[in-house]
Parts: structure tokens; sequence; C-alpha cells
């Protein structure tokens, strides 16, 4: 059996990295981050409850692998992150995207 790995990097010496945090108040709702470069690598954690998403370069638009504090984790296909050329998008979902629970983010390309 054959294994068989692939990378790229374009432009090889640049790394775009972007972190921040949100907090909603009012309705939960999607919400869009803007970093001004296509991220390869999302991450978004809830620092209240602890669950958090992941998306990685080559997962879907709304597709997220979604770690639940109680320690089970699942790749979700809606509600989870969608990126586009300059940032990406957290979606809907009930157990990261939360009304006053603040959510911590990294990003990079």
């Amino acid at each position: 059996m054959a294994i068989t790995a692939t990378q790229s990097k374009a432009p090889a010496s640049v790394i775009n990295v972007a972190v921040g945090s949100y907090i909603t108040s009012s309705t939960a709702e999607a919400f869009v981050i803007t970093t001004g470069f296509k991220p390869r690598f999302v991450e978004v954690h809830n620092e209240t409850s602890g669950d958090s998403f992941k998306w990685y370069e080559g997962m879907t638009n709304a597709e997220a692998l979604k770690r639940v504090a109680a320690g089970t984790s699942s790749i979700i296909t809606s509600n989870g992150i969608t990126v586009s050329d300059t940032g990406f998008t957290v979606g809907l979902d009930t157990d990261v995207n939360v009304i006053n629970e603040q959510l911590s983010w990294i990003c990079m390309n």
C-alpha cells in the first residue's frame, strides 16, 4: 500500500496569521471575520463552554470538526466555518456560537 501526501504553500515565503475574539450580546447569528487573506486553517473556541470548531483547507463550506467540552468530536456539514478570499464566516451552531459567550479564534494561510 502506498502512502501519499501533498503540501502546498503559495507564495512559499509568506504566512499570514490573524487572531481575535468575538462576543455578541444581541441575537445569535452567523458572523463574518475579515482578515484580508484566505485562511487555510481556522479554529474557533468558545471560552465559556469549551466547545470548538476547526476547519482545514480541503473541507467544504459550512463544515467543521466540532469538539464539545464533554469530549466528543464529530464532523459537521452545516453551521460550521465557511472561508472566503478575505476571511471566514462562523455559522450559527448552538454549542459554539452562543449569545454572551466569548469566542476566540485563530486563522492562518
